[in-house]
């Protein structure tokens, strides 16, 4: 594993440990190479269920990278979602608390008796 992916998994908070590594027969195109080797590489992040599978190169180790490349990329994507959907949840709440302008009261009282004027005119008809 090179260095630039073991600082992006740090950055992550994300131990190597934790991280299921396989290596299998790939399978498509490829012929005899691809059938006889376990060139195909797969991981699994243990805590989050995140998986990725490599077999784009004929080699083990190239696989390994990109596999490794790609879990990290998985893992970044996962957090901004996480992290995007808390400041969203985190601005409605600001936007919900905050106080009306003076031009919002205004319209809200002017809608307000019109409504009332609106159902002032409602009654019963008269019994006569």
């Amino acid at each position: 594993m090179n260095k630039s992916i073991e600082v992006r998994l740090a950055a992550l908070g994300v131990k190597a440990a934790n991280v299921d590594e396989r290596f299998i027969i790939g399978s498509g195109h490829g012929g005899q190479k691809l059938q006889k080797t376990s060139s195909c590489v797969w991981l699994r992040h243990r805590p989050s269920g995140v998986e990725t599978r490599c077999q784009r190169e004929r080699s083990q180790s190239a696989n390994r990278e990109l596999a490794w490349a790609e879990l990290c990329a998985k893992l970044e994507e996962r957090q901004r979602l996480v992290s995007a959907r808390q400041t969203d949840e985190r601005e409605l709440v600001r936007r919900r608390s905050r106080q009306k302008s003076r031009g919002q009261k205004i319209r809200m009282i002017q809608s307000k008796k019109h409504r009332a004027g609106i159902k002032k005119r409602r009654g019963r008809p008269d019994a006569d």
